[in-house]
């Protein structure tokens, strides 16, 4: 068991984020929020993948004016996914200007580097603290590498060439968004926000960085730390970099809230970056979304079309089900099923999992034998193997985790 760095709670729009509770699944909407169809189409898109929060942009009058008809259609989906509002530069006039939308927003996140700078940064700060503690909202104090305070990066710069043994400056930057990041809580807390009603991020995009700015923050403060890397990047690129960023952190009980900021193909679903989320929390242990299908990678031994068209079939036939198997069978989302390949590891891989099939590789009998939860249950033989088993696996879940039914042991 991997043992958490001991937070406080915050209650963000009824999803508890902190060590006592799950690590939370976030992600955001990249349509314009002044489109209020497709803003609203695309959270319930991603909430429906299983992301728990949703972070939406709200950078003109016309987003923060279409908040409340995209928490309407929601509604009206059945959804109540918390919507938290991204804010840079006017978020102290949109939240004044639009106070239905500060009123339905879950959370507000404010990143100090673009909040106004001289005397309006603080003056800024002040008002969309002022209106958060008005309608009882917890804040997420955002901070990124590109976009970091530079009053707070200027004065570190400064002292660290009075210091007599200078910081490199990158050391020096790392320095600056730790210190940004608390000392804006910090200030929040001053001006009436609760110390329970803070988040923090601290996002770079490099993974040995990363590391690096939160394991310096985590050190100091108790407030709930929300995980990504930032600008992670398309495709196997973006998924490979955040698993390097996130698994140590997470390993060493730090996050609370994650984000997975892939860049999509274009015209492609969001969903990808909630299923990656999910995928790393489940591979580390510290969460389960839906069942783990197990299969080989093939090789000469294994008839590979059919093998590799079903263990994609099963996987997705899954992942398609679990909306309503989560609301029917519960404890379904720790099955564990195995789609192998030939004789060398597939009975015993299994016969580990609840439910497996054994397909014959190149130059073994067209049999192929169904193990459930460790014994033999049937052997499957002509055309009709995929859909033989998809059977066997639709009737195994009902009858495992149906309410009605009898855990096994």
């Amino acid at each position: 068991m991997i043992a958490r760095r001991q937070t406080v709670a915050v209650n963000v729009g009824g999803v508890n984020i902190g060590s006592a509770h799950p690590i939370v699944v976030q992600s955001m909407t990249n349509t314009d929020t002044a489109n209020a169809e497709a803003t609203a189409m695309q959270v319930a898109q991603l909430a429906r993948a299983g992301s728990e929060v949703v972070r939406v942009t709200v950078n003109t009058r016309e987003a923060a004016a279409a908040i409340p008809e995209i928490v309407r259609r929601l509604a009206d989906l059945g959804l109540s996914v918390p919507l938290v509002g991204d804010f840079h530069y006017n978020g102290h006039i949109l939240l004044r200007e639009y106070p239905e939308t500060a009123r339905l927003l879950a959370k507000y996140r404010i990143n100090p580097g673009n909040v106004g700078a001289g005397q309006h940064h603080d003056a800024n700060f002040a008002t969309m603290i002022e209106v958060a503690r008005e309608y009882d909202k917890p804040v997420r104090i955002g901070v990124n590498w590109g976009s970091l305070d530079q009053q707070v990066l200027a004065r570190l710069m400064d002292e660290n060439t009075a210091a007599g043994s200078p910081k490199s400056g990158t050391d020096v930057m790392i320095d600056a968004m730790v210190v940004s990041a608390l000392e804006s809580a910090q200030y929040a807390e001053q001006l009436g926000l609760p110390h329970d009603k803070i988040l923090i991020s601290v996002k770079v995009s490099s993974a040995p960085e990363l590391w690096q700015v939160y394991r310096q923050l985590a050190a100091k403060c108790d407030y709930p730390l929300h995980l990504g890397l930032t600008e992670a990047g398309m495709g196997m690129k973006g998924m490979v970099a955040t698993s390097v960023a996130l698994a140590p952190l997470l390993t060493e009980g730090i996050g609370d809230t994650i984000r997975v900021s892939l860049t999509p193909e274009p015209g492609a679903s969001r969903k990808l970056e909630v299923e990656v989320a999910q995928q790393i929390l489940q591979s580390l242990g510290l969460r389960q979304f839906l069942p783990q299908v197990t299969s080989c990678p093939g090789c000469g031994r294994t008839t590979s079309q059919f093998f590799q068209e079903l263990a994609q079939k099963i996987q997705d036939y899954i992942r398609d089900a679990m909306p309503e198997w989560k609301g029917r069978y519960p404890g379904v989302e720790d099955m564990q099923v195995a789609v192998m390949g030939c004789i060398v590891n597939g009975p015993g891989e299994s016969k580990h999992a609840n439910i497996g099939i054994s397909l014959p590789g190149t130059g073994e009998d067209p049999r192929a034998p169904v193990y459930q939860d460790g014994k033999l249950l049937t052997t499957l033989k002509g055309p009709r193997i995929a859909e033989d088993f998809q059977a066997l696996l639709e009737k195994y879940v009902q009858e495992r985790y149906g309410r009605d039914q009898p855990v096994a042991g």
